[in-house]
């Protein structure tokens, strides 16, 4: 997949605000195709990791319960202007996303 993850980070005193927008299917597996009535495999991310500057400031597992396409809010103490935010998923079929933004 290697897709980007769209991210904003905004700071406001030492505190940065960052919202990520990452484009993917989310099946969670039980949904049947409405032409040929079989079910939808599984498709969905598994583990999001978010770093400041080499910190791992989120370590997340998700499940299929998420939806389509999902936006990802966060805040973070003691950030300043330029500091790198990074944003890894991995899928459940081991495909990766990623992207990454300097703090505004």
């Amino acid at each position: 997949m290697a897709e980007t993850i769209k991210i904003r980070a905004t700071l406001q005193g030492d505190i940065v605000d960052v919202r990520a927008l990452m484009t993917h299917i989310m099946e969670t597996g039980l949904r049947k195709d409405p032409a040929s009535g079989q079910v939808v495999p599984a498709h969905f991310i598994r583990q999001l990791v978010a770093t400041l500057n080499g910190k791992t400031v989120v370590d997340a597992q998700w499940g299929p319960s998420v939806s389509k396409n999902p936006v990802l809010g966060f805040r973070v103490k003691g950030a300043r202007a330029g500091d790198r935010i990074v944003i890894k998923a991995t899928d459940n079929k081991g495909e990766t996303l990623s992207g990454e933004a300097s703090v505004a």
